[in-house]
């Protein structure tokens, strides 16, 4: 008798533990494929802040340019400017040199003037007259006087032209210096602009440093969590290989032998489905596309009097998804088959989900009840085949897996 006992504690230990594998496996899938969601959709946020740093460095690095073509015409501005102001400076000097040499010049006549002004007037006032009367002749006393008046005459023209250029040098003179100025002050100017562009420059060339590092920053980021879904898919694939052998020995051994004749969706398919409505309801009301020619990803049982009806599993499986979601699917359960498929099923009532992640159901078990949850316009069924390894982008077209 207690061997009898033993052996059947042993028994229920080895179901408990067959049960119990698959479904902490299936638990364990569902949260890498959470994971490697959630790592997908910083991956996503990561791309698309790295293309807006991206645009704002391109902008950045072309607003660099812009400066440096500035910096440029006034680096070429100024080196005109000091090309004039050299040239300038060279005319001042050379004016310089000319009025000193008009000066001496003048000066020079000025003293033979006094000289000779001065010799006149101690010769007293008849000087021309006795130097006139003095004459041998007519002749000669017409030359004499034509030579004094000729001396007179020259030496005050000579003053006056030699004082006239003396001004007119003087004054060009004063316009270079106002012209060098003038200069000076727009090469200040303009040497200040370069100064503040260039200031400019280096504060956009470092903001270009900044946002390349925080590109590169993202990048890493982005190839981190990408290697980290590599190693995720990876895992996801050996637990979900690991589930389908623990259904497949299930089978084996006719643990899901009572969920096989369940009739609650009617008739079985080929591919082992039945529907996963009542047969009074098993009517496809919306395809794999809309009208609209939109991809819809799965079918749709939407008959008159189908809320509240109960929705069955297609197949016997494991359930790796049990969720009630405010949006998008709603209410929704996914289950691993045996043969690698997975169906979804969403939209359900609000408190319905009988059903929980890593729980071993049978064909034909209730799972929750139809609904409206989640993204639903009216009550319906939502229903999806998915192949390995069961994610969004796996989805197929349900009908040639129903009866």
């Amino acid at each position: 008798m207690r061997k009898l006992v033993l052996k059947l504690l042993i028994l229920l230990v080895a179901l408990v533990v067959i049960i119990q594998v698959p479904v902490s496996m299936a638990a364990s899938t569902s949260s890498l494929e959470n994971q490697k969601e959630a790592n997908q959709d910083k991956i996503d946020e990561n791309k698309q802040k790295k293309e807006e740093i991206t645009a704002e460095k391109n902008q950045t690095v072309q607003e660099v340019e812009e400066i440096t073509n500035q910096i440029s015409n006034y680096e070429n501005q100024i080196a005109e400017l000091d090309t004039k102001i050299n040239t300038l400076n060279a005319e001042i000097s050379e004016n310089e040199k000319k009025i000193e040499e008009k000066q001496a010049e003048y000066d020079e006549q000025q003293e033979l003037l006094e000289k000779r002004l001065v010799a006149s007037y101690e010769a007293g006032e008849t000087s021309y007259l006795d130097f006139l009367l003095s004459s041998d002749g007519i002749i000669d006393f017409i030359s004499n006087y034509f030579l004094v008046t000729e001396i007179a005459t020259t030496d005050a023209e000579l003053l006056d032209s030699i004082e006239k250029q003396k001004q007119e040098i003087e004054e060009a003179k004063t316009n270079l210096e106002n012209d060098k100025k003038e200069l000076d002050t727009s090469k200040a100017e303009k040497q200040s602009v370069a100064v503040e562009l260039q200031e400019t420059k280096s504060a956009k060339n470092a903001k270009v440093q900044e946002l390349t590092e925080d590109e590169q920053a993202i990048q890493k980021e982005i190839d981190e969590l990408a290697e980290a879904n590599k190693s995720l898919d990876a895992e996801i694939l050996r637990k979900q290989q690991q589930i389908q052998a623990q259904l497949q020995a299930q089978a084996n051994k006719g643990n899901s032998s009572s969920g096989s004749t369940s009739t609650g969706g009617g008739a079985v398919s080929n591919s082992g489905f039945i529907y996963p409505v009542p047969s009074a309801y098993a009517k496809i009301t919306t395809g794999l596309y809309y009208s609209s020619g939109q991809y819809h990803g799965g079918v749709d049982f939407g008959s008159g009097g189908i809320n509240g009806q109960p929705v069955y599993a297609v197949q016997e499986g494991v359930v790796v998804t049990a969720k009630a979601l405010n949006y998008s699917y709603g209410n929704h359960v996914i289950i691993a088959h045996p043969n690698g498929l997975y169906t979804l099923y969403a939209h359900g009532q609000a408190g319905s989900i009988r059903v929980s992640e890593g729980q071993y159901v049978s064909r034909g078990q209730q799972i929750m009840n139809v609904g409206s949850t989640g993204n639903s316009t009216g009550p319906h069924l939502h229903f999806e085949v998915r192949k390995s390894p069961g994610t969004y982008s796996n989805r197929v077209n349900p009908i040639p897996y129903l009866p």
